[in-house]
């Protein structure tokens, strides 16, 4: 058994090191407990189920990209383009990133994002109102004309750029052409957050 205090960390840390190995069918509790020497009681105190823990892991690895993106919209910048360029660059490198370096984790939490669209939901609800908070400062500066309410505007565009992001476009995340579709979406979108300036 292991001396080391069991924390929520620990076991979520363990939880996806399971996963990848055995897969979300086959991946069980009593795995995560022997993984981490402890009994499956142990892991049952931080995680009342099994299906608890695995939401917990699925929001675990979602927020990773919601921290990434956060450094970008939580300072308000000069140039909100700019900043939104670069917000929806980084999305698209985290998902890219994510579905390239580990294919197997990838499609298991593919898996994982079907059975807990709570989660994920939330998710994209935080990723939107980062948007909203580039759109509304590029409003306010004057760079964007306000097409509407900032929270519609903010979910166009994330609905506009989803294949970069949204995991079931992952296969052609791999084509060399790929990033200057990607550039020319963007450039669409940014025209159009512009769009009015210009009439």
């Amino acid at each position: 058994m292991s001396t080391e205090p069991l924390t929520a960390e620990r076991i979520l840390e363990a939880t996806e090191e399971v996963l990848r190995r055995h897969g979300p069918a086959k991946a069980t509790v009593v795995d995560v407990a022997r993984q981490l020497g402890v009994s499956h009681g142990s892991v049952y105190r931080h995680f009342r189920t099994k299906s608890a823990l695995r939401e917990a892991v699925t929001k675990r690895w979602l927020d990773r990209t919601t921290r990434e993106l956060s450094s970008i919209a939580d300072d308000e910048p000069k140039d909100a383009e700019a900043a939104l360029r670069a917000w929806l660059a980084g999305l698209f490198e985290a998902k890219r990133r994510k579905a390239g370096d580990d294919p197997q984790l990838f499609a298991t939490y593919e898996v994982l994002l079907a059975e807990n669209s709570a989660v994920v939901e939330e998710h994209i609800t935080e990723l939107v109102a980062q948007i909203e908070q580039i759109v509304h400062w590029g409003v306010e500066r004057g760079q964007f004309t306000a097409l509407g309410p900032d929270p519609q505007v903010a979910r166009a565009v994330f609905d506009a750029t989803s294949r970069f992001h949204d995991p079931a476009y992952a296969p052609q995340w791999l084509k060399p052409e790929i990033l200057v579709e990607f550039e020319a979406v963007v450039d669409l979108v940014l025209g159009g957050l512009r769009l009015l300036d210009r009439i």
